[in-house]
């Protein structure tokens, strides 16, 4: 079996997803389709990389989202 079959037979598992979210160790691939393409991407926290990505973009909004209400208070109310 080669590795891109593996992958399509991980992502295809129903016990692969939980809440929308992928865990599979077995699957190379960081980024995977969503279980409804159409819905977009996901990473795979199976892996390193994907557990990485997930965190760096949940830190990420709440941070940038500051950052925006920092520069918007600056701006309207420091005159």
């Amino acid at each position: 079996m080669t590795q891109e079959e593996i992958n399509e037979q991980e992502w295809k598992n129903p016990d692969n997803w939980s809440a929308g979210l992928y865990f599979s160790k077995k699957d190379s691939r960081t980024w995977v389709p969503k279980s409804i393409p159409s819905m977009g991407w996901t990473t795979n926290l199976g892996k390193g990389a994907g557990a990485v990505w997930f965190i760096a973009l949940l830190g990420g909004i709440p941070t940038a989202a500051a950052l925006l209400m920092t520069i918007a208070f600056a701006i309207c109310c420091t005159k």
